[in-house]
């Protein structure tokens, strides 16, 4: 008990520009941390200096209203705020959110954000309103044979030396078909880079199955079940990446992941496309896509 104390007074000695610089090394959560367990450490933890280095220095422009105008919020309250949902950017057809470990910023792109084929014509896609999104709507297939969907983002607007993956985050309707054979392409090009794989958006078998913790829902705690219809399962020989249910209700499916080195004023493509088995495909209801850091393990 003596030593405790003995310690605590040793700390609390040590000039704040010092405790501030070495949390500022640390990172988010272990500044956290060490406000909660030292009261030493408190005022170092909290300070803008130390929260300064955790936020980006090229943070884009935040939509009016999407965070408070006064009193103006204090470095950590900024990062809490932007770590713990989506905030809009000024055409509200992109939301940001900062990683909670890294700092690393992350974006969805709308479904308005995305160059889907046939979108604009009625007779086979539609426009809904979307109650919980921050996107006011989504576009929802109606009957195609040819899906086609891209995204782009700037590399310069994402964090340097970091390593993403992008999602396609949307809803299954309660009438679909076509959405599970054959199977779809995903890829994601970086540069010269580009990755390929083969996905599928439906899937049957694990409905329950776990996405990391790093996605930040739209609106938390929005169920949704989907009704399941013509049932047919992806064949273990077709090797396709299988979708995630979100504690938001939406779904996610991995399209690929693609390192971010910076410094270069790149562009980042992000396609999901099944065009060549000439099949009807009905009930996808797109929200967007999802641009995360990508979590190892």
């Amino acid at each position: 008990m003596a030593e405790a104390a003995v310690d605590a007074c040793e700390i609390a000695r040590l000039p704040e520009e010092i405790v501030s610089a070495t949390l500022a090394r640390a990172g988010p959560r272990e500044a956290c941390r060490a406000a909660a367990v030292s009261p030493a450490f408190r005022a170092a933890a909290d300070s803008d200096a130390v929260w300064a280095c955790f936020l980006p220095r090229d943070l884009p422009p935040i939509a009016d209203g999407e965070l408070p105008a006064a009193p103006p919020l204090s470095k950590k309250e900024l990062f809490l705020r932007l770590s713990n949902s989506p905030v809009l950017l000024p055409n509200r057809l992109v939301s940001l959110w900062l990683d909670r470990e890294t700092g690393a910023k992350c974006y969805m792109l709308s479904a308005r954000q995305l160059y889907i084929v046939w979108s604009d014509t009625p007779r086979y896609w539609t426009w809904i309103p979307l109650t919980d999104s921050r996107f006011s709507e989504g576009a929802q297939l109606l009957d195609v044979c040819w899906l086609e969907i891209r995204g782009k983002i700037q590399s310069k607007m994402l964090s340097e030396n970091s390593t993403y993956a992008a999602y396609l985050v949307y809803k299954i309707d309660t009438e679909f078909y076509g959405l599970d054979s054959p199977v779809q392409e995903a890829s994601v090009s970086i540069g010269e880079t580009k990755l390929t794989r083969r996905v599928c958006l439906q899937d049957y078998d694990d409905e329950d199955r776990e996405i990391p913790e790093n996605y930040r829902p739209m609106r938390p705690f929005v169920r949704f079940m989907t009704r399941r219809r013509n049932r047919q399962v992806v064949t273990p020989g077709e090797n396709a990446q299988l979708p995630h249910k979100r504690t938001d209700g939406w779904m996610e499916l991995e399209l690929g992941e693609f390192f971010n080195e910076g410094g270069e004023d790149g562009e980042v493509s992000v396609d999901l496309t099944e065009t060549k088995g000439g099949n009807w495909k009905k009930g996808l209801i797109v929200q967007g896509v999802e641009i995360r850091v990508k979590k190892s393990g």
